[in-house]
């Protein structure tokens, strides 16, 4: 995938949304990010690693917004064959969804999580986005097209280890190649570390 950069409009006019890779980020790409996620995190979970970003699975896309060449914003997913309920889907796992203290109520969340659908729609092959959040950033999600459903949850934690989460947490659901009814009922086996 090329690297691919965009201006946005209005409020946002000077920022640039690019769209970028895992394996294309540059060393500034990666410096400039983790000074974004250690500003937010560092202190209570150590220093950002692209590779394994806290714990959690990494990206294989990152959608970034930039201002005067400071990284303001990010999204990032990974496309990941998951089970739901017997069945087998092809998601993209969405996480790393951060906007900085100075860049925020501008609407960049917005016109990042914009972009990543558009990224997923363009990548074929993928039937839903998919992200687990905290409860606070449910509605924000939901206004961005996203819907809530409601099941459990397997995972590898953070820390390396199976764990099952009953049904209750915050899951969210994108429609990208498959329509919103055909989602499964059932547990949700992520196969992998969540994003």
């Amino acid at each position: 995938m090329t690297r691919r950069s965009e201006q946005t409009e209005g409020k946002l006019a000077q920022m640039a949304i690019d769209v970028v890779a895992h394996t294309e980020l540059t060393a500034g790409d990666v410096a400039r990010l983790r000074r974004l996620f250690d500003a937010e995190y560092q202190q209570g979970f150590g220093e950002w690693d692209p590779d394994l970003p806290y714990g959690y699975a990494p990206h294989d896309l990152h959608v970034i917004a930039r201002q005067e060449d400071e990284v303001v914003g990010h999204v990032g997913w990974a496309r990941r064959a998951i089970g739901v309920g017997g069945r087998e889907l092809a998601i993209a796992g969405v996480g790393g969804v951060l906007i900085s203290d100075h860049a925020r109520g501008r609407r960049l969340g917005e016109a990042l999580m914009n972009r990543v659908a558009e990224t997923m729609a363009d990548a074929a092959g993928i039937a839903f986005g998919y992200l687990g959040c905290r409860e606070e950033v449910v509605a924000f999600y939901i206004a961005c097209g996203w819907t809530r459903i409601s099941a459990a949850e397997r995972s590898i934690n953070r820390a390396g280890q199976s764990v099952s989460d009953p049904p209750g947490q915050p899951l969210l659901v994108l429609p990208v190649g498959y329509r919103l009814a055909s989602w499964p009922d059932g547990e949700v086996d992520l196969r992998g570390r969540a994003w």
